[in-house]
């Protein structure tokens, strides 16, 4: 994801979903986005984020943090994936946060729209012209 085999400007819009959390410099990979969209073209990234109710968000971090490694280990032949899945949801970002690294990454007009309570959530942004 930090270095696409495609030229400059290529697209007219990159997506990435529930991928970010994965890129060992999410920024590196936004910029690489930024490089093969043209200019006035979109991103769209949708991703686990920060729920935006706080008593909706301490029920979501309990049952993320506790209750699904344990029904994990019960029903899966690897629990180890879910328990990478709480705690790469747990340690990125939310969406202010998301929106600066993408802006820094090179992006403009940055705005994203809650899903779920904020479970899930999309960015959208525009590759300024030069």
């Amino acid at each position: 994801a930090t270095r696409l085999p495609f030229g400059d400007a290529t697209f007219d819009a990159v997506t990435i979903s529930f991928g970010p959390r994965n890129v060992v410099v999410s920024t590196a990979g936004l910029r690489e986005m930024a490089r093969v969209t043209r200019p006035g073209g979109r991103l769209v990234v949708c991703e686990f984020s920060t729920p935006t109710v706080p008593v909706f968000s301490r029920v979501y971090k309990e049952y993320l943090m506790r209750a699904l490694p344990r029904v994990a280990s019960a029903v899966s032949s690897n629990p180890e994936a879910y328990i990478y899945l709480a705690e790469s949801i747990r340690a990125w970002p939310d969406q202010p946060a998301l929106a600066r690294s993408i802006e820094q990454a090179g992006w403009s007009t940055v705005r994203w729209r809650n899903l779920t309570g904020g479970i899930v959530a999309l960015h959208a942004a525009v590759k300024p012209a030069p």
